[in-house]
Protein backbone atom coordinates (compact mmCIF):
# COMPACT_ATOMS: atom_id res chain seq x y z
CA UNK A 1 0.00 0.00 0.00
CA UNK A 2 1.25 3.47 -0.68
CA UNK A 3 1.75 6.01 1.93
CA UNK A 4 1.24 8.86 -0.45
CA UNK A 5 -1.36 11.55 0.97
CA UNK A 6 -2.19 9.14 3.68
CA UNK A 7 -3.01 11.16 7.13
CA UNK A 8 -0.70 9.95 9.87
CA UNK A 9 -0.94 10.93 12.93
CA UNK A 10 2.38 10.54 15.46
CA UNK A 11 2.04 10.94 19.05
CA UNK A 12 5.30 11.86 20.33
CA UNK A 13 6.63 12.46 17.00
CA UNK A 14 8.99 15.51 17.50
CA UNK A 15 11.97 13.59 18.91
CA UNK A 16 13.81 10.07 18.99
CA UNK A 17 11.85 6.92 17.58
CA UNK A 18 8.73 9.10 17.00
CA UNK A 19 11.25 11.49 14.93
CA UNK A 20 12.47 8.39 12.87
CA UNK A 21 9.08 7.29 11.70
CA UNK A 22 7.76 10.94 10.69
CA UNK A 23 10.86 11.45 9.05
CA UNK A 24 10.70 7.63 7.11
CA UNK A 25 6.49 8.92 6.76
CA UNK A 26 7.32 11.97 4.96
CA UNK A 27 10.00 10.14 2.64
CA UNK A 28 7.31 7.90 1.46
CA UNK A 29 4.58 11.19 0.77
CA UNK A 30 2.42 10.99 3.87
CA UNK A 31 0.77 13.55 5.46
CA UNK A 32 1.91 13.55 8.63
CA UNK A 33 0.74 15.38 12.04
CA UNK A 34 2.73 15.56 14.67
CA UNK A 35 1.29 15.86 18.65
CA UNK A 36 4.00 16.27 21.25
CA UNK A 37 3.93 18.62 24.10
CA UNK A 38 7.38 20.51 23.51
CA UNK A 39 6.59 23.88 21.27
CA UNK A 40 10.19 24.47 20.39
CA UNK A 41 11.16 20.97 19.30
CA UNK A 42 7.78 20.63 17.66
CA UNK A 43 7.60 23.97 15.64
CA UNK A 44 11.83 22.79 14.88
CA UNK A 45 10.13 19.47 13.43
CA UNK A 46 7.10 21.53 11.25
CA UNK A 47 10.18 23.82 9.88
CA UNK A 48 12.72 21.17 8.89
CA UNK A 49 9.95 18.14 7.24
CA UNK A 50 6.82 20.54 6.50
CA UNK A 51 4.37 18.63 8.82
CA UNK A 52 1.31 19.95 10.73
CA UNK A 53 2.19 19.99 14.40
CA UNK A 54 0.08 19.89 17.46
CA UNK A 55 1.26 20.80 20.96
CA UNK A 56 -0.84 18.72 23.56
CA UNK A 57 -0.50 16.50 26.40
CA UNK A 58 -1.12 12.86 25.23
CA UNK A 59 -2.78 12.13 28.59
CA UNK A 60 -5.46 15.12 27.90
CA UNK A 61 -8.37 12.27 27.08
CA UNK A 62 -10.22 16.03 25.13
CA UNK A 63 -7.38 16.07 23.16
CA UNK A 64 -7.57 12.84 21.71
CA UNK A 65 -11.04 13.08 20.65
CA UNK A 66 -10.56 16.82 19.36
CA UNK A 67 -7.14 15.70 17.30
CA UNK A 68 -8.47 12.60 15.80
CA UNK A 69 -11.57 13.98 15.10
CA UNK A 70 -10.16 17.16 13.09
CA UNK A 71 -7.45 14.88 11.36
CA UNK A 72 -9.80 11.88 10.68
CA UNK A 73 -5.92 10.27 10.13
CA UNK A 74 -5.86 6.86 8.35
CA UNK A 75 -3.13 6.00 10.61
CA UNK A 76 -2.65 6.80 13.85
CA UNK A 77 0.97 5.87 15.56
CA UNK A 78 0.66 6.25 19.69
CA UNK A 79 4.72 6.33 20.33
CA UNK A 80 4.37 9.14 22.86
CA UNK A 81 5.75 7.56 26.36
CA UNK A 82 7.04 8.73 29.68
CA UNK A 83 11.26 8.44 30.19
CA UNK A 84 11.22 5.51 33.05
CA UNK A 85 12.59 6.39 36.63
CA UNK A 86 15.46 3.94 36.95
CA UNK A 87 15.30 1.68 40.60
CA UNK A 88 15.26 -1.38 41.92
CA UNK A 89 12.01 -3.18 43.17
CA UNK A 90 13.33 -1.88 46.61
CA UNK A 91 14.09 0.86 46.71
CA UNK A 92 11.48 2.75 44.00
CA UNK A 93 8.73 5.12 45.61
CA UNK A 94 5.40 4.23 44.13
CA UNK A 95 5.23 7.63 41.94
CA UNK A 96 8.34 6.24 40.03
CA UNK A 97 7.26 2.86 39.84
CA UNK A 98 3.91 3.94 38.43
CA UNK A 99 4.99 6.73 36.10
CA UNK A 100 5.03 5.21 32.84
CA UNK A 101 1.67 3.83 33.64
CA UNK A 102 0.25 7.47 34.56
CA UNK A 103 1.62 8.53 30.84
CA UNK A 104 2.32 5.68 28.50
CA UNK A 105 -0.96 3.59 29.70
CA UNK A 106 -3.45 6.35 30.22
CA UNK A 107 -2.45 7.69 26.93
CA UNK A 108 -2.81 4.27 25.19
CA UNK A 109 -6.39 4.36 26.80
CA UNK A 110 -7.64 7.85 25.99
CA UNK A 111 -6.65 6.96 22.19
CA UNK A 112 -7.88 3.91 22.18
CA UNK A 113 -10.86 4.62 23.14
CA UNK A 114 -11.19 7.47 20.79
CA UNK A 115 -10.44 5.45 17.83
CA UNK A 116 -12.82 3.00 18.95
CA UNK A 117 -15.80 5.23 19.76
CA UNK A 118 -15.45 7.99 17.40
CA UNK A 119 -14.73 5.89 15.07
CA UNK A 120 -12.06 5.99 12.76
CA UNK A 121 -12.54 4.78 9.34
CA UNK A 122 -12.87 1.10 8.03
CA UNK A 123 -9.18 -0.02 7.22
CA UNK A 124 -7.52 2.62 9.16
CA UNK A 125 -4.25 1.06 11.43
CA UNK A 126 -3.43 2.37 14.57
CA UNK A 127 0.09 1.15 15.69
CA UNK A 128 0.81 1.33 19.74
CA UNK A 129 4.53 1.09 20.94
CA UNK A 130 5.80 -1.54 23.27
CA UNK A 131 8.71 -2.44 24.42
CA UNK A 132 11.15 -5.73 24.13
CA UNK A 133 11.23 -5.09 28.36
CA UNK A 134 7.13 -6.04 27.81
CA UNK A 135 8.83 -9.74 26.13
CA UNK A 136 12.15 -9.84 28.98
CA UNK A 137 11.15 -7.71 31.64
CA UNK A 138 13.33 -4.70 32.77
CA UNK A 139 14.16 -4.80 36.62
CA UNK A 140 15.88 -1.57 37.43
CA UNK A 141 13.01 0.28 35.64
CA UNK A 142 10.17 0.77 38.19
CA UNK A 143 6.83 -0.64 36.19
CA UNK A 144 8.11 0.28 32.73
CA UNK A 145 7.68 -3.16 32.14
CA UNK A 146 4.04 -3.96 32.85
CA UNK A 147 3.29 -0.36 30.93
CA UNK A 148 4.31 -1.82 27.99
CA UNK A 149 2.87 -5.31 28.19
CA UNK A 150 -0.36 -3.72 29.07
CA UNK A 151 -0.60 -2.03 25.62
CA UNK A 152 0.41 -4.50 23.71
CA UNK A 153 -2.57 -6.47 25.24
CA UNK A 154 -4.67 -3.38 25.41
CA UNK A 155 -4.44 -3.47 21.26
CA UNK A 156 -5.32 -7.05 21.37
CA UNK A 157 -8.61 -6.18 23.49
CA UNK A 158 -9.22 -3.11 20.81
CA UNK A 159 -8.59 -6.02 17.74
CA UNK A 160 -11.76 -7.70 19.59
CA UNK A 161 -13.81 -4.71 19.88
CA UNK A 162 -13.34 -3.61 16.74
CA UNK A 163 -14.47 -7.14 15.11
CA UNK A 164 -17.51 -7.74 17.65
CA UNK A 165 -18.68 -3.61 16.38
CA UNK A 166 -17.31 -4.23 12.45
CA UNK A 167 -15.41 -1.56 12.42
CA UNK A 168 -12.96 -2.86 9.75
CA UNK A 169 -10.05 -0.70 12.33
CA UNK A 170 -6.46 -3.08 12.93
CA UNK A 171 -4.49 -2.69 16.14
CA UNK A 172 -1.40 -4.24 16.67
CA UNK A 173 1.64 -3.59 18.74
CA UNK A 174 5.18 -2.43 17.63
CA UNK A 175 8.12 -4.21 20.01
CA UNK A 176 11.51 -2.66 19.50
CA UNK A 177 14.00 -5.71 20.54
CA UNK A 178 16.68 -3.28 22.07
CA UNK A 179 17.46 -0.31 23.64
CA UNK A 180 18.42 2.10 21.07
CA UNK A 181 21.02 5.00 22.20
CA UNK A 182 20.49 8.58 21.37
CA UNK A 183 17.06 8.06 22.33
CA UNK A 184 15.35 9.42 25.89
CA UNK A 185 13.90 6.17 27.22
CA UNK A 186 17.03 4.25 25.29
CA UNK A 187 19.70 6.49 27.16
CA UNK A 188 18.48 6.33 30.53
CA UNK A 189 18.22 2.62 30.02
CA UNK A 190 21.37 1.97 29.02
CA UNK A 191 22.99 4.37 31.29
CA UNK A 192 21.47 2.59 34.53
CA UNK A 193 22.13 -0.83 33.27
CA UNK A 194 25.65 0.31 32.30
CA UNK A 195 26.81 1.61 35.94
CA UNK A 196 24.90 -1.43 37.28
CA UNK A 197 27.06 -3.54 35.15
CA UNK A 198 29.99 -1.68 35.67
CA UNK A 199 30.77 -1.44 32.28
CA UNK A 200 30.72 2.04 29.67
CA UNK A 201 26.92 2.73 28.14
CA UNK A 202 28.54 1.90 24.61
CA UNK A 203 29.90 -1.87 25.66
CA UNK A 204 26.20 -2.13 27.21
CA UNK A 205 24.17 -1.71 24.01
CA UNK A 206 26.91 -3.67 22.25
CA UNK A 207 25.37 -6.69 23.99
CA UNK A 208 22.21 -6.23 21.27
CA UNK A 209 24.22 -6.66 18.00
CA UNK A 210 23.64 -4.05 15.51
CA UNK A 211 22.34 -0.84 16.42
CA UNK A 212 18.23 0.17 15.59
CA UNK A 213 18.74 3.89 15.17
CA UNK A 214 15.60 6.13 14.82
CA UNK A 215 15.26 6.48 10.91
CA UNK A 216 15.53 2.69 10.68
CA UNK A 217 13.12 2.18 13.42
CA UNK A 218 11.50 4.67 11.04
CA UNK A 219 11.87 2.46 8.27
CA UNK A 220 10.64 -0.61 9.89
CA UNK A 221 7.46 0.51 11.04
CA UNK A 222 6.80 2.15 7.17
CA UNK A 223 7.36 -1.62 6.06
CA UNK A 224 4.52 -2.68 8.69
CA UNK A 225 1.93 0.42 7.37
CA UNK A 226 2.92 -0.32 3.39
CA UNK A 227 3.41 -4.55 2.92
CA UNK A 228 0.68 -7.23 3.04
CA UNK A 229 2.43 -9.88 4.78
CA UNK A 230 2.45 -7.59 7.80
CA UNK A 231 -1.40 -6.67 7.54
CA UNK A 232 -2.93 -9.00 9.85
CA UNK A 233 -0.54 -9.81 13.27
CA UNK A 234 -0.78 -8.18 16.40
CA UNK A 235 2.96 -7.90 17.34
CA UNK A 236 5.80 -6.91 15.82
CA UNK A 237 9.68 -7.26 16.72
CA UNK A 238 11.90 -5.07 15.23
CA UNK A 239 15.53 -5.34 15.62
CA UNK A 240 19.12 -4.01 13.76
CA UNK A 241 20.33 -7.52 13.44
CA UNK A 242 17.08 -9.02 12.13
CA UNK A 243 14.54 -6.93 10.93
CA UNK A 244 10.96 -7.42 11.58
CA UNK A 245 9.60 -10.62 13.17
CA UNK A 246 5.90 -11.19 14.28
CA UNK A 247 5.30 -11.89 17.84
CA UNK A 248 2.24 -12.80 18.28
CA UNK A 249 -0.23 -13.83 14.70
CA UNK A 250 -3.40 -12.39 14.05
CA UNK A 251 -5.86 -12.04 16.78
CA UNK A 252 -8.88 -14.53 17.19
Amino acid sequence: MSLKDKNVVVTGGSRGLGLGLVEALVARGAKVTVVARGADALEAVRARLGVAAISADVTDETAARRILAEVRPDMLVLNAGAKPRMGRLDQVSWADFTATWDTDVKAGLYWLQTALNLPLEPGSRVLVSSSGAAVNGSPISGGYAGAKRMLWIMAKYANGISQQKGLGIRFQAIVPLQIIGGTGVGDAGANAYARAMGVNPEKFLARFGSPMPPRQFGDHVVSLLTEQQYADAVAFGLKGDTGITVLEGEAA
